[in-house]
């Protein structure tokens, strides 16, 4: 099974998106400090920049939404990104504003429009920490299928992040949360800081957008999700679309819900993931998603049909 990347339906989506949802995707939360076709940076708080990636304008250099995270003694990028040029560009960024390439880089799954231009960041004289997952790792080399040994370099030397406790990442003066999670795919992490209180969630969270289920075990995303939603004013950073607060967050789970609900029907009544994506729709109270491709409701129940059903 395709398992990948987002960025072959991002593709498709750019060509049938109206110019108003495309308008409203790159519609900016912080203070843009930088806009490339691919992505606006963002500044979120004090230290702290969100990149969030606009390929439906065409452009698939990013794709996945990332950021950068200062602190006294050092400089945390998040995601490795589509191609090496994206992740390049975020280190570049991160020089311009911080004064240093970054030290170290995080990234918070395996797919290939998260992970597979992690390269770019050894462009520099200065060659940043690369932290994820061993499953990640793996998964990065094993899935991603690498045609090129810089790649491999890049996350088979990098430093294991645990996948069963949260750790705490001290960039000095600043600490970053990194809690393992799981549910988009077997292995995800969320990095969070509580002051201010921001939480960079991968794909667990997608944003007005209909998320990729192709790798996902339903139940532990449902849980995982609910586990990221704060009590407290908190800004999060979806691996896709745009930033959003507590409202957005909240429109995500009760979408989540309706997809279980009609999953879990559907399989009582026999109904196959194909004709079940086929007569779906979300209801209108949940407002606009984007949708990149019709096959993401049957892949979405699939997945659903995997964990209720087991072959």
């Amino acid at each position: 099974m395709q398992s990948s990347s987002c960025a072959a339906h991002v593709a498709l989506a750019a060509t049938v998106m109206p110019i108003a949802a495309r308008t409203l995707w790159s519609a900016p939360v912080g203070r843009v400090v930088a806009r490339e076709p691919f992505g606006n940076l963002e500044r979120i708080s004090d230290g702290v920049w969100a990149l969030v990636s606009t390929p439906l304008n065409g452009d698939s250099t990013t794709v996945s939404n990332g950021g950068i995270i200062v602190g006294k003694d050092a400089v945390l990028a998040i995601e490795g990104f589509n191609r090496p040029a994206g992740a390049q560009w975020l280190a570049g960024k991160a020089r311009e504003l911080t004064g240093r390439w970054p030290t170290h880089v995080v990234l918070t799954h395996y797919h290939a429009d998260h992970a597979n231009g992690v390269a770019g960041y050894l462009a520099g004289g200065d060659h940043p920490v690369v932290r994820s997952t061993a499953r990640t790792r793996d998964l990065v080399i094993e899935r991603n299928k690498p045609e090129d040994t810089s790649r491999v370099a890049a996350v088979r030397d990098s430093v294991v992040i645990t996948a069963t406790e949260p750790t705490t990442l001290d960039l000095g003066g600043r600490s970053v949360r990194v809690i393992p999670r799981l549910g988009h795919t077997e292995s995800d992490i969320s990095l969070e800081l509580d002051e201010p209180s921001i939480v960079f969630a991968g794909d667990l969270f997608w944003n007005a957008m209909f998320p990729n289920f192709v790798d996902a075990i339903p139940t532990k995303l449902a849980a995982s999700v609910r586990a990221l939603r704060r009590t407290r004013d908190t800004l999060y950073v979806p691996g896709h679309g745009p930033l959003g607060r507590a409202a957005e967050f909240d429109r995500y789970v009760a979408m989540l819900d309706e997809v279980e609900k009609a999953a879990r029907a559907g399989l009582a009544a026999g109904t196959s993931p194909v004709d079940l994506g086929a007569k779906f729709s979300l209801p209108a109270s949940l407002g606009e998603w984007t949708l990149f491709n019709k096959v993401f409701y049957q892949r979405a129940f699939e997945a659903w049909y995997r964990e209720l059903k087991p072959a």
